[in-house]
């Protein structure tokens, strides 16, 4: 397909969605009805891009705050910004991450190549995702696990009651004893009390414990006897944060709301290869638009965790598959590099109606 000329300047629409959730869904400290989202469409005369950000709730970075932050850097956003004027711009987070995706899909679409090709990744492929269980009582962990039949890879959410969270444990291991089992503490643990715990993730095959302290405490890791690999999240936002966690953690959860989108994920993952660190890609909920641009990063990531629009109780037109515990991305999703005619009206069409199908 020949290159299509970009127009000198860009038009920017924004839109707030609620994105209910099926069910409640827990974690430590937290309980989630809806994940709003802040969705991004940037076009001229002849493309578009879309990106969708959902923020980092435990810092306040929400859809709201996301839209103000836009709607001041307008101009310039309209301007004909790059990716990498736009990481100077805009600081991590999800209003960088909108506009960071809608950016690649932009240009995947005015040189008629995929968003994977520009990025230099493989050949897409499916991979094998997570599928998460909440922080819920023993009994329903154990019926959520067996409800995720194709599940190849389970992730138990924990909430800090130690008794508790054995009890999941078990449970879910018990349901499931055919699959990769990790934990996610979120931030719950401290040095003085998490030693019962690693003894019971040891007993029970559980493969990865996940930010078992909370985001400020990574010095306590250095005195953490655990025989299973830890994962940073919440403690690693951006590239810059990176290489603090050397020798802390033998793994990194890359989230592009956390981040900025697309382009710091790619550095983070070069830098901590660079530090004999695996990457894991993760998502904050949202739906097959945000899902599609963390599969591009889902292809040179060692553990995937995209299982976010399952949460919701709609999804897009054109969504991501899963199957037999794999997650796949249909080209038509986001960021195939077709641009079609009649940007400017699909454009708002899109807008008055991208809403989530129930």
């Amino acid at each position: 397909m020949p290159k299509l000329a970009a127009s000198s300047r860009l038009q920017l629409a924004l839109a707030i969605e609620p994105l209910p959730l099926k069910t409640p869904f827990r974690i430590a400290g937290h309980r989630f009805d809806a994940m709003p989202a802040l969705t991004a469409i940037l076009s001229d005369t002849h493309c578009y891009g879309r990106g969708e950000a959902c923020g980092v709730y435990y810092l306040d970075d929400r859809p709201e705050t996301m839209h103000a932050t836009l709607q001041a850097h307008r101009d310039a956003i309209e301007d004909g910004i790059d990716r990498q004027q736009l990481r100077a711009l805009l600081p991590a987070g999800g209003a960088r991450n909108a506009i960071d995706c809608a950016l690649w899909e932009l240009q995947a679409q005015r040189e008629g190549r995929p968003v994977s090709a520009l990025a230099r990744m493989p050949q897409p492929r499916p991979r094998i995702t997570t599928f998460t269980l909440g922080a819920d009582d023993p009994a329903t962990v154990a019926a959520n696990a067996l409800a995720y039949a194709q599940a190849r890879a389970l992730k138990l959410k924990l909430d800090g009651d130690l008794d508790s969270d054995i009890e999941r444990i078990r449970a879910a291991r018990r349901a499931r004893p055919d699959t990769t089992l990790s934990v996610d503490a979120n931030q719950a643990y401290r040095l003085d009390n998490i030693a019962p715990l690693i003894a019971a993730l040891a007993d029970h095959r559980v493969s990865l414990l996940e930010q078992p302290f909370a985001r400020g405490r990574e010095a306590d890791l250095d005195a953490l006897d655990c025989p299973i690999d830890i994962a940073a999240d919440e403690s690693v936002q951006g590239l810059d944060e990176v290489d603090a966690l050397r020798g802390r953690v033998d793994l990194i959860n890359i989230k592009l709301d956390k981040c900025g989108g697309l382009t710091e994920a790619l550095l983070m993952v070069e830098r901590a290869r660079a530090l004999g660190m695996k990457v894991m890609v993760g998502n904050m909920l949202g739906t097959s638009w945000a899902a599609a641009p963390a599969f591009v990063l889902a292809q040179v990531c060692d553990l995937v965790d995209l299982d976010g629009p399952i949460f919701l109780a709609g999804d897009r037109a054109h969504a991501v598959v899963y199957r037999d515990g794999h997650i796949d991305c249909p080209a038509q999703v986001w960021g195939s590099g077709v641009a079609d005619g009649g940007v400017a009206l699909e454009r708002d069409a899109v807008i008055a109606t991208h809403a989530p199908s129930s």
